[in-house]
């Protein structure tokens, strides 16, 4: 399921999707009434926490399609790449 834009989580429990399946950062009010998470991933986006994964695809073992990079003076056309929705890849800012 496509969980980006529109409310989902009402969609995913007809489907038959177990509340404890579904998380959204953006429905706050069908979260508390349907017993979903709503969590984010701030707490995981710290140096401990990425070093495995970037140890991992400096070794290879992990591949991270990457669709554009952009200088730090160009972040505004980053954010417009992102505005056009189904980005297949990261984005990458460059200092």
């Amino acid at each position: 399921m496509d969980a980006f834009g529109a409310p989902y989580v009402e969609p995913a429990l007809s489907l038959g999707v177990r509340p404890e399946r579904i998380n959204t950062l953006a429905d706050f009010a069908a979260a508390r009434e349907h017993g979903v998470h709503a969590r984010g991933s701030n707490h995981v986006s710290v140096p401990e926490v990425l070093a495995d994964p970037a140890a991992r695809h400096a070794r290879g073992d992990l591949d991270i399609p990457v669709e554009a990079a952009y200088p730090l003076d160009r972040v505004a056309d980053a954010y417009r790449h992102l505005e056009r929705r189904h980005t297949l890849g990261k984005l990458v800012l460059i200092p």
